[in-house]
C-alpha cells in the first residue's frame, strides 16, 4: 500500500481500537506515516521502541505497601486522554519483551498498568526479508494485529517532500529518477543506499558541505552510484538560466527540450513561488509552455506551495483543458 492509503486506512482502524502492525523496508517513513495520521486524527502520541526495552520495563519496579509488593508502572505510558501508542520496531525486539508487548496488547494491561479507554495500539518493523535483526513474531501477537504493507511511491513522496523543506535539488532529481528513491538490497548488506530517510539526509547536507566535499558525502548518504548520478544532476541544475529572465519574459524566454534540464527547471520554479515576491503570474505562463508532463509537475508543485494559485483564472483554464486530454482525474 502506498503511504497515502495507509493512512487513509489508519484514519479508519485506529478509532476502532484495533491494534494495527505496519510492516516495511527500512527508511521508508513507516514512522512518519502513523506520527502524521496521530496528529491529523488530532491525538497524542507515545512512541516506545522495543528494541531498547528489558522484559520488566513495561510493568514497572515493585515497591512495598505494608506487607506487599505492589508494581509501579513506567512514567513515560499514558494515563489519561486518547492518544496512540506506538510500539516501533517491535520484530527486532527480544522474544520476552515481546511477550510483555502481546500481553499490553491483548489484555490492554501488564502488570498493575490498565491501557486507557481512549488509547490504541500501533506497531512498526522491518520484515523478515530486510534481513534488519528481526526475531520471529509470536504467533498469538501477529494474531491480535491488522497488518499493513507500506511501500515506497514516489508520488506520495514527493507531494510530502514539495511541503516539507526537502531541497529543489533532491525533488527535481527523483522526479528525473524516481527508481532511486527507494533501492535496497538485502542480500547486499550495503552501508549506505537511498531510502526516503537517506535523501532527507542529502538535503540537510547539501547547503552545509563544501563543494569539494560533497560527493563522498553525498555517497555516505545514499551510496556511491545513487550519489554518482545526483552529483551530476546538481551541476546541471546549478547551471540553470537566469531565472529572472526566465519570470520577467514569461512569454519569449527559451523552453529547454532535454528532459533532465526540464525536471531541473521545474525544481528551481517551483522553490521561487515560496517567496511573496515572485510573479505567480508569470510563472505560470511559463508554466503553461513546457510540455504537458512539465507543466502538471510544475503546476501541482506549485499549488502545494502556494495554494492560490489553484484559483488563478489561467491555471484553471489549463486545467480543464488537461482533464479534456485526460492529464489528470481531479
Amino acid at each position: 500500500m502506498r503511504a497515502s492509503e495507509v493512512t487513509r486506512s489508519l484514519f479508519s482502524l485506529i478509532p476502532t481500537k484495533r491494534p494495527i502492525y505496519l510492516w516495511g523496508s527500512p527508511g521508508i517513513g513507516k514512522s512518519s506515516v502513523i506520527r502524521q495520521a496521530a496528529s491529523s486524527l488530532g491525538l497524542g502520541l507515545v512512541d516506545i521502541r522495543a528494541t531498547l526495552l528489558d522484559p520488566v520495563d513495561l510493568r514497572g519496579l515493585p515497591r512495598l505497601d505494608g506487607n506487599q509488593a505492589v508494581w509501579c508502572p513506567p512514567a513515560f505510558l499514558p494515563r489519561d486522554g486518547e492518544g496512540v501508542l506506538f510500539l516501533d520496531e517491535l520484530a527486532q525486539a527480544a522474544p520476552l519483551v515481546q511477550a510483555a508487548c502481546l500481553q499490553l496488547t491483548l489484555d490492554r494491561r501488564v502488570g498493575e498498568y490498565e491501557l486507557p479507554a481512549g488509547w490504541s495500539v500501533v506497531a512498526a518493523s522491518n520484515r523478515s526479508e530486510d534481513r534488519a535483526g528481526t526475531h520471529r513474531l509470536i504467533s498469538p501477537l501477529l494474531n491480535r494485529f491488522v497488518h499493513l504493507d507500506l511501500e515506497v511511491s514516489s508520488e506520495d513522496w514527493q507531494v510530502w517532500a514539495v511541503t516539507h523543506g526537502i531541497a529543489p535539488e533532491v525533488r527535481a532529481f527523483l522526479n528525473y529518477r524516481p527508481a532511486l528513491l527507494s533501492l535496497f538490497d538485502a542480500t547486499s548488506n550495503p552501508r549506505a543506499f537511498p531510502t526516503p530517510r537517506s535523501w532527507q539526509f542529502v538535503s540537510d547536507v547539501i547547503p552545509r558541505t563544501p563543494n569539494e566535499l560533497l560527493h563522498p558525502v553525498l555517497a555516505g548518504c545514499v551510496g556511491e552510484g545513487p550519489a554518482a548520478e545526483f552529483f551530476g544532476f546538481l551541476r546541471l541544475y546549478r547551471e540553470l538560466p537566469d531565472l529572472d529572465q526566465v519570470l520577467a519574459k514569461p512569454d519569449t524566454s527559451p523552453v529547454p527540450r532535454e528532459p533532465a534540464v526540464l525536471y531541473a527547471l521545474v525544481g528551481a520554479l517551483v522553490e521561487r513561488c515560496r517567496s511573496t515576491k515572485t510573479a505567480l503570474g508569470s510563472f505560470v505562463t511559463y508554466s503553461l509552455r513546457l510540455p504537458d508532463e512539465f507543466c502538471l509537475l510544475a503546476i501541482r508543485d506549485a499549488v502545494a506551495v502556494q495554494p492560490k494559485l489553484s484559483g488563478h483564472p489561467l491555471v484553471q483554464a489549463w486545467i480543464a483543458k488537461a482533464r479534456s486530454k485526460g492529464l489528470f482525474q481531479s
